[in-house]
């Protein structure tokens, strides 16, 4: 299982970002997948969630209605747009499959004006 996220950097209060994870080693079309964080000195959260063919998504409630998980299985990749961001969606972002593989190296992302 290999997992590469990017997309990350640095972005203004209220600007967008859009990450993007790549997932090789297994049938990632069977999979559910997950986008989580990590903030400094804060435990790893999940931030959303979708199903293996895409029907179905959830949200934490502190992104819901400013962030938007997608995949395209075709190409083996799962997506995070993120609108309206927050100083407190600073965080290393991570996406990984359900159940948890093992995790790359994640995505810096920073909101700060």
């Amino acid at each position: 299982v290999q997992l590469v996220e990017s997309g990350g950097g640095l972005v203004q209060p209220g600007g967008s970002l859009r990450l993007s994870c790549e997932a090789s080693g297994f049938t990632f079309s069977s999979y559910t997948m997950m986008w989580c964080r990590q903030a400094p000195g804060k435990e790893r959260e999940l931030v959303a969630h979708i199903t293996s063919a895409g029907g179905i998504t959830k949200y934490a409630d502190s992104v819901k209605g400013r962030f938007t998980i997608s995949r395209d299985n075709a190409k083996n990749m799962v997506y995070l747009q993120m609108n309206s961001l927050k100083p407190d969606d600073t965080a290393v972002y991570y996406c990984n499959k359900v159940p948890v593989g093992p995790w790359g190296q994640g995505t810096q992302v920073t909101v700060s004006s």
